[in-house]
């Protein structure tokens, strides 16, 4: 005998997952930005204060 469907739970499952899938988008995203912006960026001057 098959089973009842749960559709109410199979929706949530399908959220769930579609959620941590963009989640993880996001990071890679960010993570991107973040190395292309590192990349990018001029190289630190150090402390001002450490030259007196």
């Amino acid at each position: 005998m098959a089973m009842k469907p749960n559709y109410a739970f199979e929706r949530r499952e399908r959220d769930r997952k579609k959620a941590i899938k963009a989640a993880q988008k996001a990071e890679a995203k960010r993570d991107e930005r973040d190395s292309k912006a590192a990349e990018t960026a001029p190289p630190s001057q150090g402390d001002p204060d450490r030259d007196r």
